[in-house]
């Protein structure tokens, strides 16, 4: 079958593949020359390549594994029975089964985080465990303590040869897929997605359909990233919502809630605007003290869901 997303379509299937500075790459090069994969927690920003390399150890030693979604989970019933489902049989290869827990950080660290602890002494004698997450902090420490724990942290020092590699990649998949790129815009999407190489392909895929990239992209992609939020905020959609969040890590709190003012009379219900104004002032304030401000916006745009109208 055919792969639609390029993201799936070029994911690096070894270790060696993978874009990441050798320091990170040689524990798991280590893994796979060992055929042992031991309990992980991969932590580091979206789209660094934490599942990437997760699959591509499994695919390396031959290895049995299923990837369950954390975001996508409603329920510690489903989560513990489709691990129990996978970890209870005997591996097809004799060998040791994986489980990859994608994004791990959104399960509840009151319910199903400890119900995975148990689960990880259950199956010890079956089953490896790799956890990803993008903020490690969200990961009950009985979980940490049985991990190997890895920071996909990539340093000033590393920066230019591994924007150097995603500029490689990036510009063999464009030529295979027959779409003609300026060099110095693929260039410039780059660095400013660094390191979140799935976002850039993403990025490249979807304004590759008129068969050309050009520099008219670099100005499509905020106001569509902003459509997006703005969707997700009518839908009432929490997951996608801390999503965008978590993507928009650099985003500025006074630019993101300017944006929000500016449009409210093209995308919010008249009666809606006074509270939007009285929301955004209040959580504008908080931004001056605020330790965390990823959950300060979070919060913000939680309010708005609750209290505002869209059309």
């Amino acid at each position: 079958m055919e792969h639609l997303l390029w993201t799936e379509k070029y994911r690096p299937q070894t270790v060696n593949d993978c874009i990441l500075p050798e320091r990170l790459k040689k524990p798991f090069e280590e893994y796979v020359k060992s055929q042992n994969i031991p309990h992980l927690l991969l932590s580091g920003g979206a789209g660094v390549g934490k599942t990437t390399i997760a699959k591509a150890m499994c695919n390396e030693i031959n290895a049995d594994y299923i990837i369950i979604n954390g975001s996508d989970e409603s329920g510690i019933d489903v989560f513990r029975t489709k691990i129990k489902n996978f970890a209870s049989t005997m591996s097809f290869t004799g060998g040791r089964k994986v489980i990859i827990i994608d994004e791990a950080d959104y399960l509840n660290p009151n319910s199903t985080q400890p119900a995975l602890r148990n689960a990880m002494e259950e199956f010890a004698g079956n089953c490896s465990f790799i956890f990803t997450c993008n903020f490690k902090n969200r990961i009950i420490e009985p979980l940490h303590s049985r991990c190997a724990v890895i920071e996909f942290r990539i340093d000033a020092s590393d920066k230019q040869a591994i924007a150097a590699q995603f500029f490689k990649r990036a510009t063999q998949i464009l030529k295979a897929e027959q779409v003609e790129f300026d060099p110095k815009v693929v260039a410039e999407l780059i660095t400013k997605h660094f390191p979140d190489y799935r976002r850039i392909l993403n990025e490249l895929q979807r304004y590759s359909v008129s068969g050309k990239i050009d520099s008219g992209i670099l100005v499509n992609m905020s106001e569509e990233s902003f459509r997006n939020l703005v969707k997700h905020l009518k839908d009432k959609d929490f997951t996608e919502v801390r999503k965008w969040v978590a993507k928009q890590s650099d985003a500025d709190t006074a630019t993101l809630f300017r944006e929000l003012y500016d449009s409210a009379s093209t995308h919010m219900e008249m009666g809606s605007i006074p509270q939007l104004v009285l929301i955004l002032a209040d959580y504008q304030y908080k931004a001056a003290f605020v330790a965390d401000h990823e959950l300060n916006i979070m919060a913000a745009l939680t309010e708005i869901m609750a209290q505002c109208k869209f059309k």
